[in-house]
């Protein structure tokens, strides 16, 4: 399934990794495969094609993981926990690999991580007697003053700007140095507990957090707005060809794994980036002016055609030329409206050029409009909570129904909400498939996905004294479009799957 770009080319490995190092499975979670797993439930729910396993953890549990970690490798090393935690920093958790070049040259390693060859508990602060601080000049007697290992000192005041500065302005936590020019010392947790407020030790803790995430390829920070969630999928970049690796975190949020863009199954990550940026930028004017504008032969200039004479003249450079065949107009003699060269090759190529640029146009608006039209009813839906939560609430004061029985209309609006979204995507992932008897099945399952969504609209938009007795139309409607979307999914997954 590919056009002019020749995507999708990578076949599909191991959709799911194995477990390694990178995994946080002693943790526990309440997430797998996007179906909510209960407290003691043995038997995991049948996973379909188009899904893949994931995990979600709160901000507690990876905090457990980084700790039981720096716990695990400062017992095989016989170092303190604020340097193990360093250590794992600098190779990006991979506690075989450290614990390998610890054992071949430790000192070295220890350099490399900004640690020394030494490592001593962090100095507390001091009183010097004759210190000058070298930042600000201070000589006050009495003064406090700090330096780490490295015995590169300054006053209290400076040192605890600095990483203030740091955590607050910079938003750097891992890799903070020593305040002296040159030093390449990183400050521990230990220094930052001592010298800085404890708003600004919050978040210190909160970016060494954030980093262990970002360290991990098999761990991403949920996107939606304040979320503190973070989702485990073991899909590694090369499989993003073939698998549209979608998550649902516990904040509700569904999104995908590969790329954190909002939900966009069935269309692959690589597609999705390509559409986005074939909608936003000006590649679609340069199609417009490909089909209606022509350039001068000998200026370059930009010309359109505002009227039936094929006698052009170009305002710039004055060059005459037939709009035609694109020769020069001196050989055309008189009789411009009888183009004698019209069936020319040159004339012919121009005409096909231009009538393939046309034609490229209107394949794109014919994917675009389609697409932008469920884009906005989408966005439309959105606001389908709110009325959908008035109508629940008109309905079971007009019905006597309970709030259990009327529960069905948000059932319906959330499949409404999710079956759009897939629409939209649908048709920006057909307009880069190649014709053949795939696509042909594709848009079979993508027209009756659409009919379906467009019925259960249509029922959900009834009046509110209408709907009590239309509950079993729309159970069943509900449930056909959510079949409709699985099996177009399925589909499209298991092709995907299938290239090579």
């Amino acid at each position: 399934m590919s056009s002019d770009d020749e995507l999708m080319s990578d076949q599909m490995s191991d959709a799911y990794g194995d477990d390694d190092e990178d995994s946080l499975g002693e943790l526990d979670y309440e997430e797998d495969g996007g179906e909510y797993i209960d407290e003691g439930k043995e038997e995991k729910p049948t996973k379909r094609s188009y899904e893949v396993e994931f995990k979600v953890y709160s901000d507690d549990q990876i905090r457990k993981s980084q700790q039981n970690q720096v716990e695990e490798v400062a017992s095989i090393l016989g170092l303190p926990g604020e340097q193990v935690a360093i250590l794992l920093r600098h190779f990006k958790w991979q506690k075989d690999r450290l614990i390998e070049k610890y054992m071949d040259s430790g000192e070295e390693v220890l350099e490399e991580a900004g640690l020394g060859p030494s490592y001593d508990t962090p100095p507390k602060l001091e009183t010097v007697q004759g210190f000058v601080c070298d930042i600000c000049c201070d000589d006050e007697v009495g003064l406090d003053t700090y330096a780490m290992r490295c015995n590169h000192r300054y006053c209290v005041n400076c040192y605890r700007q600095y990483l203030e500065s740091k955590i607050k302005d910079e938003g750097e936590a891992t890799r903070i140095q020593c305040p002296s020019e040159g030093c390449s010392m990183i400050v521990d947790s230990k220094t930052v507990d001592l010298l800085v407020p404890v708003e600004i030790d919050k978040r210190y803790k909160e970016l060494l957090n954030r980093t262990y995430v970002d360290d991990k390829p098999n761990l991403r920070w949920c996107p939606a707005p304040n979320c503190e969630y973070a989702v485990d999928c073991a899909i590694r970049p090369v499989q993003l060809h073939t698998i549209v690796p979608s998550v649902n975190c516990r904040c509700g949020h569904n999104f995908c794994f590969g790329c954190g863009f909002s939900e966009h199954q069935p269309c692959p990550c690589a597609l999705v980036k390509k559409w986005l940026k074939k909608c936003e930028d000006d590649s679609e004017t340069a199609n417009w002016i490909s089909a209606n504008t022509k350039e001068c032969p000998k200026c370059v200039s930009t010309i359109e055609k505002n009227g039936g004479c094929n006698h052009m003249t170009c305002r710039k450079c004055k060059h005459e030329f037939c709009w035609v065949c694109m020769g020069p107009w001196a050989e055309h003699g008189t009789s411009w409206y009888n183009c004698n060269r019209f069936e020319e090759k040159s004339g012919s190529e121009a005409r096909d050029q231009q009538a393939k640029s046309r034609a490229s146009l209107e394949r794109y608006l014919h994917y675009y409009n389609r697409y932008a039209n469920h884009d906005l009813s989408a966005k439309l839906d959105k606001d389908l909570y709110i009325k959908t939560e008035k109508k629940m609430t008109t309905l079971q004061s007009s019905s006597g129904m309970s709030w259990i029985e009327v529960q069905y209309l948000e059932a319906a609006s959330k499949v409404l909400q999710q079956c759009r979204q897939t629409l939209k995507w649908t048709y920006a992932f057909a307009f880069y498939l190649e014709r053949n008897n795939h696509t042909y099945i594709f848009e079979d399952n993508q027209k009756d996905l659409e009919m379906a969504v467009e019925h259960l609209s249509e029922l959900f938009e009834k009046p509110t004294d209408q709907l009590s007795t239309a509950k079993n139309d729309m159970l069943d409607k509900t449930a056909y479009v959510k079949s409709r979307r699985m099996i177009l999914l399925d589909y499209t997954a298991k092709s995907l799957a299938a290239e090579e």
